[in-house]
């Protein structure tokens, strides 16, 4: 028995090791976790430098330039300015069907196809003619809060707020009316806006446009004009866009960026190891979801409904 009390600790005994032992392993934790994080110091300092921060805070010869449609917003300004005019009776309903079809497209393709386009820009000529700027002006700010404003991307706002934050000044470059891009430019918070240009004669539109659509090579015209206009070191911009159509635009600054790209100009910033960026929540565009709301809302979701179905039954 003696031997047993021997070979036993009493309980006093090993209540006082207990908390001896519990006492050290939390100073040996404490100092190994402060040695730690010493050590993954060191060897940040030690490895590879990161990549430089960008935009760059201050840089006054840089600038940022943002494609619209699809980019900053979802979907294509000029739709959304038609639904907000048809609610205004700016055009029939016999015109409607066509918009809805357009916007639809829009949204499942995700791409600018040129003959849509142009078309909804020959349409917006038509039914703007006569009228005058002033009240397109006042109307547009009311369809930026029905129609827009919940439309754009917040992933694409923030790299916008970056470059603003950074003191730089940021453009939108856009084949939308220069009316509308202003609008919603100035909504943003950003610089201005490069957009295409209607007619007027004494503040009234006369149908036409001056010059061409500010699309494709005409965008990057744009940018080169305003760049050196405003004595800026095109290697120190940045540029986005989610088309291809707007390579020429991309491919002027050092810094290019594909956003929600389609799959041309996905193909062609990997080649070219352009940062890319997708905001939406999934690859095809139907899955981004439909627009439900009345009107031609409701109509451009039931169209792109039926053409989803039948891409499925395919």
């Amino acid at each position: 028995m003696a031997v047993l009390g021997w070979l036993t600790p009493r309980r006093r005994s090993a209540t006082a090791r207990s908390v001896l032992a519990g006492e050290a392993a939390a100073e040996a934790a404490r100092k190994s976790s402060q040695e730690l994080a010493e050590l993954a110091e060191a060897e940040a300092e030690a490895g590879s430098p990161s990549e430089p921060e960008f935009p760059v805070v201050g840089d006054s010869l840089a600038a940022a330039f943002f494609d619209l449609d699809n980019t900053v917003m979802q979907g294509a300004a000029i739709f959304h300015f038609g639904r907000g005019l048809y609610k205004r009776k700016f055009f029939q309903r016999r015109d409607l069907a066509r918009f809805a079809w357009q916007q639809a497209w829009f949204r499942l393709a995700g791409v600018e196809d040129p003959e849509h386009m142009q078309d909804a820009r020959e349409s917006a000529l038509s039914i703007v003619k006569g009228h005058r700027v002033s009240e397109l002006m006042t109307i547009g700010e009311e369809i930026y809060d029905e129609y827009m404003a919940d439309r754009i991307w917040p992933g694409t706002r923030a790299l916008a707020q970056a470059h603003l934050d950074a003191g730089q000044k940021v453009w939108l470059v856009t084949a939308a009316p220069v009316e509308t891009a202003t609008i919603i430019a100035r909504r943003l918070g950003l610089t201005g806006a490069l957009g295409t240009v209607a007619e007027s004669v004494d503040g009234v539109y006369t149908g036409r446009l001056v010059g061409e659509p500010l699309h494709g090579p005409a965008k990057a015209e744009a940018v080169r004009a305003l760049a050196a206009a405003e004595d800026l070191d095109l290697t120190r911009c940045a540029a986005y866009s989610d088309s291809h159509n707007d390579i020429p635009m991309l491919s002027l600054v050092g810094h290019p960026y594909a956003i929600n790209p389609d799959a041309k100009l996905r193909k062609h910033a990997r080649a070219r190891e352009w940062r890319l960026r997708d905001y939406r929540t999934g690859r095809k565009a139907a899955k981004v979801g439909i627009p439900a709301a009345a009107g031609v809302g409701a109509l451009a979701g039931g169209t792109a409904a039926a053409v989803a179905l039948h891409r499925r039954r395919r």
